[in-house]
């Protein structure tokens, strides 16, 4: 209510425009009214409900306008630290500068790889004051021909992180990758050679870094965890240690022991600088996606950063995985990857977590199965013990052959976060809350067309296939429906089986009983041809006995006949 009052302050010049809005709404109503209530309207009577409408919408009009022209003004006043001081004719002229101004929330993303790139991607269109802070680690992997040649740091987390920030990613990622074939520079790659130019002409490579935020064009800026390039080592539950990160994935998988936790190397690596100053200066902290133990962690066990991080007042949000990663995080849960963040890096580092609805497509699924991964199980209970405020959102999306994050929904999801955060402040009308609003709203309606054609698509392909419209499952149902099912024809066999076999046995033991009742008798003969009559009626009886035995068998070959041919025509199909 105080910040609603503020927009009627002499200085804000608003009330003019609104009162013109409400003379324009007071003419239109009137001029409805006459036609309503008079019931004969002469020459002059028509002309004054014209006059009336005609005046009426047009003071409407031009307040709404010139509402939003002041409203827009105020903004960038507030907004541009150029503005100091000058007269509301500096602000008028800036009104249609095509400029985008760098107000936005101070966001710090940590992590790496593709996980990294694609909050990076998604956020970009949001905010100016980006700051990621990368690994650097070569995972005991063999140097390539260009970092050999340069000397340099393994920078191909960084360079990616350029490129997803970049406002060309296409033109960017073509540069940094650019390897030169014959020459002197042969087997070198621009990227590598570029940061060394820099780093030779700032004389320091955070610094070169920053600078190259100008010459690329780059939205926000990237910062290596540490310059010292780090090693990444596994301890297992069994004792065991992994030493290079290429083959912890390995070693877990042969050993069949998990994680016990993950150290780097040295121990007591400093933190590049700008990297605690920008933890401390963040409005929210982001953690992930991405390779729990090779990504994610190990940025949060260089000296110092851990520590900002629980004393930064900033929002701290973990962007949870969707799938599982073989020979890391193999039958992880969602509280087990937020355990493992806490374990290593103490409680207080994490206040949100933003995880899938996990309504992937099943065919996707199975091939993420064939290679030992599977769906992050969302066990609601546990991971609320861990004293972490947890959001759902449909954050999954399909590229190519993999599942990925969503740029825009996850980006959309922080930023609904840091606006709820400035409404609890009662800062709903401050530039930084308008322009992020805003923005929002109109990524949510994107968002919303998108949902509702995927929803489409399956509604079709499951029409096209004969079927009804799928209920709402379970995540354990929508995986395990097609197993289930075999499960349960199976104990239905195993049933009837079961009966007939009864029935058989019984059948056995009444045919054996009467045989040995015809046993002491079969010696004895009467009637001209030598026939026992007691022995024809046994034998009649045995046959009666044999008749639905017999059929008891024919009905059990019939089963093993059908079920054959019913796994050939599966087979053909």
């Amino acid at each position: 209510m105080k910040g609603f009052l503020e927009w009627f302050k002499a200085s804000t010049k608003m009330k003019r425009w609104i009162f013109l809005i409400l003379i324009g709404i007071v003419l239109t109503c009137y001029g409805i009214s006459q036609i309503l209530v008079m019931k004969e309207l002469s020459f002059f009577d028509v002309g004054k409900i014209v006059v009336s409408f005609a005046v009426g919408f047009t003071a409407i009009i031009i307040g709404i306008v010139f509402t939003q022209k002041r409203t827009l003004e105020l903004l960038v006043q507030d907004s541009d630290e150029r503005l100091e001081g000058e007269s509301r004719n500096a602000v008028k002229s800036l009104i249609f500068n095509k400029k985008v101004y760098d107000k936005g929330p101070n966001i710090v993303v940590i992590g790496g790889g593709s996980g990294l790139n694609t909050v990076l991607k998604g956020l970009k269109a949001y905010t100016s004051n980006i700051t990621a802070i990368v690994t650097v680690s070569s995972y005991g992997t063999a140097p390539s021909d260009s970092r050999k040649e340069l000397a340099m740091l393994p920078l191909d987390d960084i360079k990616e992180s350029m490129v997803a920030l970049a406002s060309d990613e296409t033109a960017m990622e073509g540069l940094m990758n650019l390897k030169f074939e014959d020459g002197k520079l042969r087997k070198l790659s621009f990227g590598d050679i570029y940061l060394s130019a820099m780093e030779h002409l700032y004389g320091n490579f955070t610094d070169s870094i920053e600078k190259s935020r100008n010459v690329l064009n780059i939205i926000g800026r990237v910062l290596p965890v540490t310059l010292e390039e780090i090693n990444i080592a596994a301890e297992l539950q069994d004792g065991s240690v992994v030493t290079e990160k290429s083959k912890i994935p390995e070693m877990v998988l042969d050993k069949v022991s998990k994680i016990n936790r993950i150290y780097i190397t040295p121990t007591n690596c400093k933190p590049a600088p700008g990297v605690i100053e920008a933890i401390e200066k963040a409005d929210a902290i982001i953690i992930g996606p991405g390779s729990l133990y090779t990504n994610v962690i190990p940025n949060l066990l260089v000296k110092g950063v851990s520590k900002a991080i629980k004393e930064s007042k900033a929002m701290k949000v973990y962007i949870s995985n969707i799938m599982t990663e073989p020979g890391q995080t193999d039958n992880y849960s969602l509280s087990d990857h937020m355990k493992a963040i806490i374990d290593h890096a103490g409680k207080g580092i994490i206040d949100y977590c933003i995880y899938d609805t996990g309504e992937v497509i099943p065919e996707f699924i199975k091939r993420y199965n064939k290679q030992g991964a599977d769906l992050v199980e969302q066990d609601i209970a546990k991971a609320k013990a861990l004293d972490v405020k947890l959001l759902q959102r449909d954050l999954a999306s399909v590229n190519g052959e993999y599942i990925r994050h969503n740029p825009e929904a996850v980006a959309a999801s922080i930023i609904e976060l840091i606006c709820d955060d400035l409404k609890f402040n009662d800062k709903q009308n401050a530039p930084q809350y308008l322009m992020l609003n805003s923005r929002l709203m109109g990524e949510k309606k994107k968002l919303k067309k998108n949902q509702k054609a995927k929803q489409e698509v399956k509604r079709v392909n499951a029409k096209a296939e004969g079927k009804e419209k799928a209920k709402k499952q379970s995540k354990f149902g929508m995986k395990y429906q097609e197993r289930i099912e075999t499960i349960r024809q199976t104990d239905l066999k195993i049933r009837e089986n079961q009966k007939l076999a009864k029935k058989n046995e019984a059948l056995d033991k009444a045919y054996e009983n009467r045989k040995v009742k015809s046993e002491p008798v079969s010696g004895k003969s009467t009637g001209k041809n030598g026939k026992h009559i007691k022995n024809a009626k046994v034998e009649q009886k045995n046959k009666k006995v044999e008749k639905p035995k017999q059929r008891v068998e024919n009905q059990l070959e019939e089963e093993e006949k059908k079920k054959f041919l019913d796994t050939i025509n599966k087979l053909r199909k």
